[in-house]
């Protein structure tokens, strides 16, 4: 389909404008999508006002309501998928499938929202004075700012949108500067929602464009008392820093330096489909993507030689088309940062398999690349750079305590998983005394979360939780409430203070 087609159906800027300080560009071919105009700093604090506003009335209006707005917005969804997720594969790169995933998996968090918007749950909690009743209530927490990285460009905005709304908020989004078309699609088609809901105030849901100076009034805001921030561990100290010299709330979604373990009870068929996905989906620019795997000495060379026939065919290429199973790197700093990684591999004594450059003659502008699969050599025996692009690292191991001690033993906390059909080896990985992870996996990859769960890790990953579970609550403010329903005024505890 033409760009001009997806554009003109999902009501995006004109292509051909040139006017714009920040220009978007496809990494398909590196050429530019449009320009856009940046939120000035005018724009931007008249965003956050609107929020405010909007904010003041929406908590007032009942959460099954609410949860009424987000099912329309889902229903539109469902509407423009296979266009949405056409736009994903232009502006992040992703393979049609990916594309379309990505959206399906804003659909489903939509739903799970709709649902939870007649379940805001607080408790009834036993009073030890007599003649008093004591709850917790959750209440709506304020306009909610959401800061979105560039390789999951739509849904995880979706993850935080959506359960802001049903708990109450109103939502400003500052997408990744080098995805602002998704962002505005997706805003265009939540507020055609919004337009056609009486209950709706003006300006419950905006997008800022712009760069870093953007996020930063953001996050900088006191008007704001959650600040959701998805990328790098670096990013998110700084985020993290600023919103709580404030006192606000930040929820942090940062990088991954994920392991998969395979055991020598392992089924390797399902090992090896899941390591694959988990290496190579999104040409490796997932924070959930597998970079590391440790494999029993008893099936190592098996295993290698699998990954190593397996790697050279996956087909790379335009992600638009049905057959290609790896699009490109997002941009050039990218591939420079893969080829720097490998470069400092190959010095230290590794082999690297893969990892060059692809389809240049055709595609000047964009990088493409083979996977490349690195075998330690017994030079190193862990990574603990994680390099968003296409790159695993093969280590042996030969007792499961081993293994999983250097699984933990990055910075990073985020994905995990193990293969094996030994129930106490799965079992003894999900313990406290096994991964140290916010997700782990038994027979499953490390790439590829439901929403049903919360999603997110621990240490340098940030400790946040989005999207199921309770994850809500992150954008609620708690509430502890006494109820003397009695003629006297007893004091907790027993105390005495009798001053008649």
């Amino acid at each position: 389909m033409q760009i001009e087609a997806i554009f003109k159906a999902l009501k995006l800027p004109d292509p051909q404008c040139k006017t714009g300080t920040l220009v978007s560009y496809s990494p398909i071919d590196g050429e530019p999508l449009a320009r856009l105009e940046v939120s000035s700093e005018k724009h931007s604090l008249a965003a956050i006002d609107y929020a405010s506003k909007a904010f003041g009335k929406w908590k007032s209006i009942p959460a099954p309501q609410r949860g009424e707005l987000v099912r329309r917005f889902a229903q539109s969804l469902r509407e423009h998928k296979a266009m949405l997720g056409k736009l994903i594969s232009l502006e992040c790169g992703k393979i049609r499938s990916e594309g379309e995933g990505e959206v399906q998996e804003m659909i489903d968090i939509c739903d799970f929202a709709v649902g939870l918007s007649r379940q805001l749950y607080g408790l009834t909690i036993a009073s030890e004075r007599p003649s008093h009743a004591l709850r917790e209530l959750w209440q709506p927490l304020g306009p909610v700012a959401i800061i979105t990285a560039f390789n999951f460009p739509m849904a995880v905005w979706a993850w935080n949108a959506s359960l802001a709304l049903v708990c109450g908020n109103s939502i400003i989004w500052k997408p990744s500067e080098k995805t602002p078309l998704c962002a505005i699609a997706c805003q265009g088609i939540l507020q055609s929602s919004i337009d056609q809901f009486d209950s709706a105030p003006p300006k419950l849901s905006q997008v800022l464009i712009g760069e870093q100076e953007t996020g930063g009034l953001l996050v900088n805001s006191e008007a704001i008392p959650l600040v959701s921030a998805t990328g790098s561990c670096s990013m998110g100290r700084k985020v993290g820093q600023q919103v709580a010299k404030r006192f606000g709330r930040s929820l942090l979604e940062l990088g991954g330096n994920n392991a998969v373990i395979v055991s020598n009870k392992a089924d390797l068929d399902m090992a090896v489909r899941a390591i694959v996905f988990g290496a190579a989906g999104t040409a490796g620019q997932r924070c959930t993507t597998t970079r590391r795997v440790f494999a029993h000495s008893d099936i190592f060379a098996e295993l290698k030689d699998r990954l190593l026939t397996t790697f050279p065919k996956l087909n790379v290429g335009n992600p638009l088309s049905a057959d290609t199973l790896l699009g490109p790197l997002i941009d050039q700093n990218a591939y420079v940062a893969m080829q720097q990684q490998l470069t400092v591999l190959r010095t230290q004594g590794c082999i690297v398999h893969g990892g060059e450059r692809r389809l240049a003659e055709a595609f000047p502008k964009a990088y493409y690349v083979q996977p490349a699969l690195v075998e330690a050599n017994g030079v190193i025996d862990n990574s603990f750079v994680e390099t968003f692009a296409p790159i695993l690292y093969l280590f042996e191991y030969t007792e499961l305590k081993e293994a999983i001690s250097r699984q933990n033993a990055v910075p990073q906390g985020l994905s995990s998983a193990i293969f094996t059909l030994d129930i106490r080896e799965a079992e003894y990985f999900l313990s406290a005394e096994g991964s140290d992870c916010g997700i782990a996996n038994v027979n499953v990859g490390t790439s590829g979360a439901e929403i049903g769960g919360a999603f997110g890790g621990e240490k340098d990953t940030g400790g946040g939780r989005e999207s199921g579970s309770d994850a809500w609550k992150n954008y609620m403010r708690r509430m502890t409430a006494t109820i003397n329903y009695s003629d006297a005024l007893p004091l907790a505890q027993g105390v005495s203070f009798d001053f008649n």
